[in-house]
């Protein structure tokens, strides 16, 4: 049996036991990927001051999220097609994410619904919209995460086009997958898979399908998603979803100071330091690397959180260093929940809990709300 000690582990057990267009979707950005790599190096490049000789024995990751306590500061991001990675994939990880005590979100391209989710846990989640053409569907999916009582809506900014990742019209991606012999030859390798999806109902969008008029099959949905994607999307609809949510609303895909200012006025709670995962624009910098201007602009006055290319704990205190009141984790978890279901999930939390806490301490400090950057080493540091 393979020793997880890393997510790295995960990712590489993940690889194993899920079909290679499912791992292929989450593991890729666009064009030539370059944005999605830098996410990750870009880390690496940041480097830390050791201290010693600290009293280091009493520590804390707990802080809090737009107002909500969490165990240490880090959410499950929003990812399309979590459930075709293992099945009833948002609900596991709902539910993993509820008990280590943090923040969960739902995307609107789940497999697992709204309802759905809701029925599986005790506590709220957040739900991550888009905005489509279809300005009535929109209204009624915001009805619906209200009476699910999401505790946020987190509204994804940088979509109004889909960026092209070659990897995904390869595969041939769709959900659920075709069955073309290619596709059928890479499933009967993966056994542990094949077998739970077989025992679910769940293979669609559930948040989609049966909710908009004539969208009863997968033929018809393929087309209507690829229509809806609304490139007339600007701030003045950002009032709107505000107006129908009246919640709290976090704005993502947020990676230039004009757009952080636009963001603060326009009474979002927090905003996400994002360029989706590498998936969209190839050529952006790397979240991490935008962050710090980001918090230059907006100062406090809206709370700053990031994504993109967390692989550690120790990204995650680099990312709180400068400036980030929380993270958000996307493929760590769906190498959990790929290669272990709920277990995986956990694992994956426990593991960058346990990096985040040790590298907390060897920087001589005890409570992650302290983390600032006088924590990074730079040349000639005193």
């Amino acid at each position: 049996m393979t020793t997880v000690t890393s997510i790295e582990d995960l990712r590489v057990l993940y690889e194993k036991r899920v079909p290679r267009m499912f791992y292929d979707y989450a593991e890729s950005g666009s064009w030539t990927e370059s944005t999605f790599r830098d996410n990750v190096e870009a880390f690496a490049k940041i480097k830390l001051r050791q201290k010693v000789l600290v009293n280091i024995a009493n520590r804390s990751l707990a802080s809090t999220m737009a107002g909500q306590a969490v165990t240490m500061p880090v959410a499950l991001a929003p990812t399309g097609l979590t459930g075709m990675q293992h099945a009833d994939g948002e609900i596991l990880a709902a539910r993993a994410a509820e008990k280590f005590g943090v923040p969960f979100c739902l995307s609107t391209m789940s497999i697992c619904s709204i309802e759905d989710v809701a029925e599986h846990v005790t506590q709220p989640f957040w739900f991550q919209l888009y905005v489509m053409r279809d300005r009535d569907y929109i209204a009624r999916l915001i009805q619906r995460a209200k009476a699910a009582q999401c505790s946020a809506l987190v509204l994804t900014l940088d979509l109004q086009i889909m960026g092209q990742r070659h990897k995904d019209i390869k595969n041939g991606l769709s959900t659920p997958p075709k069955m073309t012999l290619r596709n059928i030859a890479n499933m009967v390798t993966k056994p542990r898979w094949a077998l739970g999806m077989l025992r679910t109902r769940r293979h669609n969008f559930g948040n989609i399908v049966g909710h908009v008029a004539g969208i009863d099959n997968m033929g018809s949905l393929s087309h209507w998603t690829s229509d809806q994607f609304d490139p007339a999307l600007s701030w003045d609809d950002v009032a709107w979803v505000k107006e129908q949510w009246g919640g709290k609303l976090i704005l993502k895909g947020i990676m230039d100071p004009e757009d952080a200012y636009r963001a603060v006025s326009s009474g979002a709670d927090a905003l996400i330091v994002s360029n989706h995962g590498g998936r969209q624009l190839d050529g952006a910098p790397a979240a991490i690397d935008a962050l710090p201007a980001i918090v230059a602009a907006v100062g406090d006055k809206i709370e700053v959180w990031m994504d993109g290319g967390i692989r550690s704990g120790q990204d995650v205190f680099k990312a709180i260093a400068l400036g980030a009141k929380g993270t958000l984790i996307g493929r760590a978890f769906l190498y959990g929940l790929g290669a272990m279901g709920e277990a995986g999930v956990t694992r994956c939390l426990s593991i960058l809990h346990k990096e985040l806490d040790l590298t907390m301490a060897f920087s001589g400090l005890c409570d992650i709300n302290e983390v600032d950057e006088k924590v990074i080493w730079t040349h000639g540091h005193r």
